[in-house]
């Protein structure tokens, strides 16, 4: 099973302009062994020069500079999947609305228990877990489908509509035993253990950005 960012431990990037909350999230976090990479301003997280990391982002609200929506909505426009949960001193319903219909994974009141900022954390980095590997065996199938053959591409299509070899080489005027090696081949060459893992991998490639 593919493992992307396996090296890498989940990283919960805290941005947060208030001192004394940021170094309290540290704590937290830390006491469960999550590591945490802390910054003051949107301006001084863009800053860094860190590569894409695993985990998730607690996002306050109100910050020097551009606001944490706005970096939202800036994340949403650059097709940056970031896992974000909001913390918010000054939240109302029309903020929570704004950021939940733009993926935040939650939004939650100062002064935030502890156990609920941990709650939403973990969902966080499991919903950015998830989304990286289906990331990973997105570009695995299209790596792999871009070394069938031509003719092999047409009977993956015939075969993962469920046809049987017998049909699908009526239709493409070839002999049975054609299609069982051409089928062979797609399956050797895609990965696929199965049929299902082969629907699975078509529908990845199918649903794949233009």
């Amino acid at each position: 099973m593919i493992q992307p960012d396996d090296i890498l431990p989940p990283t919960v990037v805290v941005i947060e302009d208030d001192v004394d909350v940021r170094v309290s999230l540290q704590g937290l976090f830390r006491s469960v062994g999550l590591d945490v990479a802390p910054y003051g301003s949107v301006q001084e997280y863009l800053a860094d020069a860190a590569s894409d990391r695993p985990g998730c982002m607690v996002l306050d609200v109100r910050l020097p500079g551009k606001s944490g929506l706005d970096f939202q909505d800036d994340l949403v426009k650059a097709n940056a999947h970031a896992s974000i949960v909001f913390i918010s001193g000054h939240a109302d319903v029309a903020m929570s609305v704004r950021a939940m219909k733009a993926g935040a994974v939650e939004f939650l009141a100062k002064p935030v228990r502890d156990q609920d900022l941990l709650d939403a954390v973990q969902s966080a980095i499991e919903k950015d877990a998830k989304r990286r590997l289906q990331e990973a065996s997105a570009a695995a199938s299209i790596h792999a489908f871009s070394t069938l053959t031509p003719r092999e591409r047409v009977v993956m299509a015939c075969v993962v509509t469920g046809r049987p070899n017998k049909q699908i080489a009526a239709e493409l005027g070839l002999s049975e035993a054609t299609v069982k090696l051409h089928r062979g081949n797609v399956m050797h060459k895609m990965g696929a253990r199965s049929l299902v893992d082969l629907v699975r991998m078509n529908d990845l490639l199918r649903d794949r950005p233009a």
